[in-house]
């Protein structure tokens, strides 16, 4: 089984795709938070940040596009040919309502004729592989047999689906029947994602599935930052490696950020997944949310890594 890293804006960058690769290598590859390309056709510089291959070095990582316009696809794709690049990701999953309401991100899956024609001039053109992360549908799972339809026109390097509709955000438990009429209807390689966040998990998947090879984690990963290590049979996290994790991903946006405000803000995010790892976290954790600077934010972090580690990170009432 191969395991790929998914991609969370704001979380998932490319600071911590070296420091979760160093310190709980096995990913087999990091799918990159979206790039936007505009009609502008220019990289900003945090958009660079995140995809120049020196930052990216030692792990396979892939790029993934955010757009409805098929010519500022081409545009970035080639850019990241040129940068050495072998494969993009087309972005048709997220679901958050400012994506959609611009047509973007799961909005395409509720114009399949329009995705149709993005898709014939993407792959008409495009210098490199593509691949597709998509969701059952808009609205309805049943939208689903007519995407793959279109998906299986095309030579998709690998389609990545998350079987949830876009509706559902990601509250509710995914259609896992919708996942097997996949694997049933398409013939191109394919590759699960969500609601796997244990080993277990893993294992429970490739029992049902035995002839799907790939997986894709998000949030189980953030709370585990060993469970690929885990689901090939190694090791968990051990409390020298999460300190060392965590210090090298904190430090370097204090480089980065010249701000402890901002790095702060930044490790939130992080911390709601991975306080699940730790027992009783509950009173430091709200100390985190609560904090703005530096010191306020390094006694809380110091308080956590005093308490036990849990087997696996803990998703009761989620």
């Amino acid at each position: 089984m191969q395991y790929y890293f998914a991609p969370l804006e704001g979380v998932t960058g490319s600071e911590f795709r070296r420091a979760h690769h160093r310190w709980f290598p096995g990913v087999d590859a990091y799918y990159m938070p979206f790039l936007s390309p505009t009609q502008d056709h220019v990289f900003t510089q945090r958009e660079l940040r995140n995809v120049l291959p020196e930052h990216n070095q030692g792990f396979r990582a892939v790029p993934q596009l955010l757009t409805k316009n098929a010519d500022d696809f081409l545009w970035c794709a080639g850019e990241l040919a040129a940068m050495g690049y072998d494969e993009v990701n087309l972005n048709l999953g997220c679901p958050s309502g400012t994506v959609v309401a611009k047509g973007k991100g799961s909005g395409l899956l509720g114009a399949p004729e329009a995705l149709d024609r993005m898709l014939d001039r993407i792959f008409s053109g495009s210098p490199v592989a593509v691949s597709l992360k998509t969701r059952l549908g808009l609205e309805d799972p049943e939208e689903f047999a007519r995407l793959l339809e279109i998906f299986g026109r095309y030579p998709v390097s690998l389609l990545i689906v998350h079987p949830r509709v876009r509706k559902g955000f990601y509250r509710h438990p995914v259609r896992v029947e919708y996942f097997e009429q996949a694997v049933d209807a398409y013939h191109g390689p394919l590759c699960f994602n969500g609601g796997l966040v244990t080993a277990e998990d893993c294992a429970r998947f490739a029992r049902r599935f035995p002839q799907v090879d790939r997986v894709m984690i998000g949030q189980g990963l953030l709370a585990d930052p060993a469970l690929v290590q885990k689901a090939k049979g190694g090791p968990g996290a051990g409390r020298e490696a999460l300190r060392a994790f965590h210090d090298e991903l904190y430090h370097t946006y204090l480089e980065i950020f010249a701000s402890q405000r901002n790095t702060v803000f930044h490790m939130k995010e992080l911390w709601s997944y991975l306080g699940r790892l730790f027992q009783g976290a509950e009173k430091p954790l709200k100390q985190i949310r609560k904090a703005a600077d530096s010191p306020a934010y390094e006694a809380a972090v110091a308080q956590i890594f005093a308490l036990p580690l849990r087997q696996d990170a803990c998703w009761e009432g989620q």
